[in-house]
């Protein structure tokens, strides 16, 4: 990737990109821990989701293929339409 592929890929020159990632990093540090969460229990409360989603058998992973695509049907075109005007932006 060329360099200008790179900033395009990354959103930005990789400094700033780099910059705002240790920014948001040290917010969202804060965050968790104002709400005493550490990444362990985050990870934690990840697995349990997952075995009791499983434990609930198919019905619950096909409610939550639903919210999957009733989500995806607001993001999706959000998401399409920010490309689109940013890449007219970027001409």
């Amino acid at each position: 990737m060329s360099d200008t592929g790179l900033s395009r890929f990354l959103g930005g020159s990789p400094a700033q990109v780099l910059l705002r990632l240790v920014f948001l990093s040290f917010v969202v540090g804060i965050v968790l821990s104002a709400l005493n969460l550490d990444p362990f229990d985050l990870v934690d409360m990840a697995v349990e989701f997952v075995q009791r989603l499983w434990n609930m058998g198919y019905h619950a992973i096909w409610r939550l293929g639903g919210y999957l695509v009733i989500g995806a049907i607001v993001v999706i075109p959000i998401w399409l339409v920010t490309r689109v005007l940013s890449m007219g932006r970027n001409r």
